[in-house]
């Protein structure tokens, strides 16, 4: 256990996320919007007014209002203050979060346990559930529901029981823990995101779960990708797909990653390699039974992983598949029933548009995109590259992009 412990705390010399001691995020509860907008109503203020009084912008409030942003607790304690609201507003702004304690408590519960069958085989599909529901929700929703699942899986940890159901609730806490990492990734919470990353690990070898330690690092690639760091994430890509089990859902997901890395480092030639690879990998998988789970590879997924490949690697072939990948998701135009999907398969048509010297169109769909509010932070890198590049081509259509870029983006 005392290794384990240095693990999580990041002594491990192995370890590749910054250490930021001491360093904990604040957790916002998802009525704050609402709470908000109800104060604001009852005083007779519009989003304009309110935003005089209390030195905001206007956009701002809109943001806080509708979740799309989330406020700080001195933005809480101050609009408190603005609307008298009595402390209602920092009371739903909970006081930061020791991540690092939350991840040691769980691994210093992993001890005797002693739950019924029907208890463990709630909490695996609970597991299932939250891994579904994480295409759909957003960010900000889906961690509290997670936090609650962990702190379970914690109290159950402090029974007696079997070495059997020990194990099951090891490997469900492992599952839990990576999937909060990835949500703290979406939130730009990295110092959170490591913690938690570090327990899964640790959590994985105590459960003897080779493709939960893979995907913990297949997490990590995508985490190093958004930071521009490929060199580091496609060293992470290739041990996940060494550590994963031959053929596994992690072991698909992290040839993808490695694809997707390739691009990013303008090697066409690697970029499609690697793709042939997961197209031979996912050649004969089936559908899984929920298509949408986290964890289990879905090979309707193949074309708009492809796309978004191709996207970024500047292939022509780009544009016709992200186009077909769109339609797929989207055929309505509303955002359909992946509207996360959705919005990045915008993106990647956009990155494909420009490299057909298509400016004006690429700004369109990717106003679209960010406009839905489904660009999670850690994917606002892609929105920002193309604003880049279409505003350097001083296409007209640039200066509606710009303002929905910055009416929508997510607070650092």
């Amino acid at each position: 256990m005392l290794n384990v412990l240095c693990v999580v705390r990041g002594r491990d010399p192995g370890w590749s996320w910054p250490e930021v001691g001491g360093i904990t995020v604040p957790q916002v509860d998802p009525r704050f919007g609402a709470q908000l907008r109800a104060f604001r109503t009852e005083r007779g203020l519009s989003l304009r007014a309110l935003g005089q009084l209390a030195h905001r912008g206007k956009s701002h409030l809109h943001d806080l209002e509708t979740g799309a942003k989330a406020p700080t607790p001195e933005t809480a304690r101050h609009l408190d203050a603005v609307l008298q609201a009595g402390g209602t507003l920092a009371r739903l702004v909970e006081a930061p979060v020791d991540h690092d304690a939350e991840a040691v408590e769980l691994l210093a519960r992993v001890r005797a346990s002693d739950v019924s069958a029907e208890t463990l085989a709630r909490i695996e599909a609970g597991v299932d559930d939250l891994a579904s529901a994480y295409a759909t929700t957003r960010p900000v929703d889906l961690l509290p529901m997670v936090r609650r699942q962990l702190a379970h899986v914690g109290r159950l940890l402090d029974g007696r029981g079997t070495l059997a159901q020990r194990r099951r609730l090891v490997v469900a806490g492992g599952w839990l823990a990576v999937l909060r990492a990835t949500v703290h990734i979406d939130l730009r919470q990295r110092s959170a995101a490591g913690a938690h990353l570090s327990t899964a690990m640790a959590l994985a070898d105590h459960g003897g779960h080779p493709e939960i330690h893979a995907w913990c690092l297949e997490t990590q690639a995508w985490e190093w990708l958004t930071r521009g760091d490929y060199r580091r994430a496609l060293d992470l890509a290739q041990q996940a797909q060494r550590a994963a089990p031959r053929g596994s859902s992690a072991h698909i997901q992290a040839t993808a990653q490695e694809a997707r890395i390739w691009a990013r480092l303008a090697d066409v030639r690697r970029t499609r390699a690697a793709l042939d690879r997961l197209e031979r990998l996912t050649a004969n998988l089936p559908v899984p039974e929920r298509a949408e789970h986290h964890y289990r590879y879905d090979p309707t997924k193949a074309l708009a992983y492809t796309a978004t490949t191709l996207s970024w690697a500047g292939d022509p072939a780009a544009e016709q598949l992200a186009r077909t990948a769109l339609a797929e998701l989207d055929p309505r135009g509303d955002g359909g029933d992946r509207p996360r999907r959705s919005a990045s398969a915008r993106l990647d048509l956009a990155m494909a548009l420009l490299t057909a010297d298509q400016p004006e169109e690429a700004s369109v769909v990717a106003t679209d995109a960010v406009r839905s509010g489904r660009v999670v932070p850690s994917n606002w890198w892609r929105a920002r590259e193309v604003l880049r590049r279409v505003e350097l081509t001083g296409t007209a259509e640039a200066a509606a992009f710009r303002e929905a870029y910055e009416a929508h983006r997510p607070a650092r």
